[in-house]
């Protein structure tokens, strides 16, 4: 059937010699992944192969059967043009990292409006606004909301945080549990928003020490998921 969706690139993996496959989290579809012939080869004026780029939004008309592996796009246009996120190379350092912990994370293949909603509006979030060095810690925090293992704020106060139980505790009860200074963080941007991002301080120390918390976080509660191959990248842009 000819389908339409909105539509955020993923990831992109060269096939044969002229062909792309694109993995996108669509907003009717979850993940889609998308064969497209042809595009490296093609010279034609307004070649779409641009459009691909890492965490671009999309809309797309496509021919879509729900039990094919690899769907096929008929038309594709922009559905929302970022001023910077591909141009500036720390925002652009900020994007090849989320686009593959996105990747390994998503794996729904059914819609989800909320999720598909955070993504849209955060990235927009981040093309427009100058100060967003913890951006990515706040990404990460909340986006465990719609994976299913958001921190339980119950007892907040406790001076430790269990990773693995998603807890906050009494008592240091295994070497998943954090106090001191990563604890402080976690509390302050369980209380944030990505506008007052800006008030929370941080060195780069602190701010790598941080997510390798939260992405240890992250394998605790994914059994698929690793650390990010950019991650050493990552770190030696924002260091």
């Amino acid at each position: 059937m000819i389908a339409t969706t909105n539509a955020i690139v993923l990831s992109k993996l060269k096939y044969k010699d002229n062909d792309l496959i694109v993995k996108c989290y669509t907003q009717e579809f979850g993940i889609v992944s998308y064969l497209l012939r042809g595009i490296l080869k093609s010279k034609k004026k307004g070649s779409k192969v641009a459009y691909y780029q890492l965490l671009t939004q999309l809309h797309l008309v496509t021919d879509y059967k729900q039990a094919r592996g690899l769907q096929y796009v008929k038309e594709v246009k922009i559905n929302h043009l970022y001023s910077s996120l591909h141009t500036n190379i720390l925002k652009s350092a900020i994007v090849l990292f989320l686009a593959e912990v996105l990747s390994t994370t998503l794996q729904e293949e059914e819609q989800n409006a909320t999720l598909y909603n955070y993504l849209e509006t955060t990235l927009q979030w981040l093309d427009t606004n100058d100060r967003y060095s913890n951006f990515h810690l706040l990404f990460l925090l909340n986006l465990t909301k719609h994976l299913g293992f958001y921190p339980d704020i119950t007892d907040v106060n406790l001076p430790y945080f269990n990773l693995q139980a998603g807890e906050f505790q009494d008592m240091s009860s295994s070497k998943y549990c954090i106090s001191g200074e990563n604890l402080t963080l976690l509390k302050t941007l369980l209380g944030t928003t990505f506008d007052a991002l800006e008030e929370v301080k941080m060195n780069s120390k602190q701010r790598q020490s941080f997510l390798a918390i939260i992405l240890l976080y992250f394998e605790l509660h994914l059994g698929s998921f690793k650390k990010p191959k950019s991650l050493q990248v990552f770190n030696d842009v924002f260091n």
